[in-house]
């Protein structure tokens, strides 16, 4: 799928901070609980189709291609040049897209992923069913637990004004409304809490709703 510059400057992308580089020792500390839960909930599963939405840096997905590293791996974003090349960078084989309307058949992938990106996407329940639509197996779903988030950023001197709401968060759940979420579309396996996130495995419900 191609954009042209335009639809670069004009689609949004929400934070930029990179939370994976970060320098801080308590974020350092959190990112490695955060990464450790990801590798539990991928833990006796052995994908050879795998689907990321919301690739963002590319980060989770060179750690999911290394250890997968047979398995056909796609990364979907909003349009963003600056992303682009840290894919190209990475060797990462991303397109830009819409989590809503998918630009792949049904049943393609026995593994989807969406880490941290649905807090960013209006409308979560429609990306879901596309994500339902697309696999024939697992997903992997992270979101902020958004309470405590929030205070973190304000204890960090971040957004302040709008009272620590990371830019681009339209969406806020805590772990039971996350969870009750991802249940309507697919049948929940594992939950994880490392603070501050909700993360869950789940299994593709046999009947689409």
């Amino acid at each position: 799928m191609s954009t042209t510059a335009s639809d670069v400057a004009t689609v949004p992308t929400g934070n930029s901070y990179d939370k994976y580089a970060s320098t801080n020792r308590i974020e350092q500390r959190m990112m490695s609980g955060f990464l450790g839960a990801l590798d539990s909930l991928l833990d006796g599963i052995e994908p050879e189709r795998i689907l990321e939405i919301g690739v963002g840096e590319g980060v989770v997905m060179a750690r999911v291609r290394e250890r997968f590293p047979d398995a056909t791996i796609v990364g979907v974003d909003l349009p963003d040049q600056s992303l682009a090349d840290e894919w190209r960078e990475l060797g990462l084989s991303c397109l830009f897209g819409d989590a809503t309307a998918l630009p792949f058949p049904d049943d393609s992938f026995d593994l989807v992923m969406a880490i941290e990106v649905l807090e960013h996407v209006p409308n979560p329940d429609r990306a879901l069913t596309e994500l339902a639509r697309v696999c024939t197996g697992t997903l992997v779903a992270s979101v902020p637990f958004e309470p405590v988030w929030r205070l973190g950023n304000m204890l960090r001197r971040r957004y302040l004004r709008a009272f620590g709401n990371t830019p681009g968060h339209v969406n806020h759940w805590t772990r039971w409304g996350f969870t009750r979420l991802v249940g309507q579309r697919f049948a929940i396996e594992l939950v994880r809490s490392p603070l501050p996130w909700t993360m869950v495995r789940a299994r593709r419900n046999s009947r689409r709703a």
